[in-house]
């Protein structure tokens, strides 16, 4: 049965228009966007299809990796779909400005949560700051696989350098979900400070980013 032929009170557009979008389920606002369906399934089966095979809305809107293939999903909804999770990832992640200040560890930690969860692989990223802690920059430095990535010292302090950064924040996320730091973590902050102490540049603290809330070295008291 095509969702026209639906009660008009259970169809999608008719009940958010009518109710308001909180009223819908998360497969019926993916049906909005989708459109239409394809043979034999309705926009809203589509939806409930692509929650099931990319693990819930949540994991969907943070993927960094394309789309789950479900049938019925073309090019025309899958760019439509990939809009949609982009928007919703630059609103998530209330993008850093130069000049925003960072004022506490529960801000840097928000930022980094929704800048870097739902990687499949793992990811070095640096905030550069001036001597007021103002935000000069945001850059991911270095990608690797699922089991970790490779950090030059060099490198960052070369980033450092380039942005004339006073201090910097540190992050990482682990693929598994677990925040946990690990022994290299400790190991590469150590490394990090004493080679951004020889040009003058602080490092104040340095997040894991999992599932939930960012786990910071600074506060185990690590750095």
């Amino acid at each position: 049965m095509n969702i026209s032929q639906w009660p008009i009170e259970e169809r999608p557009r008719e009940k958010l228009l009518a109710q308001g979008a909180a009223t819908l389920s998360d497969a019926e606002l993916l049906a909005i966007f989708l459109g239409s369906g394809s043979r034999g399934q309705t926009a809203v089966d589509l939806g409930r299809q692509l929650l099931k095979q990319g693990g819930g809305l949540r994991a969907l809107l943070v993927r960094a990796e394309p789309l789950p293939r479900v049938r019925g999903l073309g090019a025309a909804k899958s760019c439509r779909l990939q809009a949609v999770v982009e928007v919703a990832r630059r609103c998530g992640a209330a993008e850093l400005k130069r000049n925003d200040t960072l004022r506490t560890p529960l801000d840097s930690a928000e930022f980094l949560r929704t800048r870097m969860s739902g990687y499949p692989y793992e990811v070095f990223a640096v905030v550069f700051l001036d001597n007021r802690h103002r935000v000069i920059a945001f850059e991911e430095l270095f990608r690797g696989t699922i089991d970790g990535t490779a950090v030059h010292p060099r490198e960052v302090v070369r980033a450092c350098l380039r942005h004339n950064a006073a201090a910097v924040i540190l992050a990482h996320n682990h693929p598994s979900g677990v925040a946990e730091p690990s022994e290299s973590d400790r190991a590469i902050t150590g490394e990090l400070r004493e080679a951004l102490n020889l040009v003058g540049v602080r490092i104040l603290d340095h997040f894991v980013v999992g599932t939930g809330k960012p786990v910071s070295l600074a506060q185990r008291g690590w750095l």
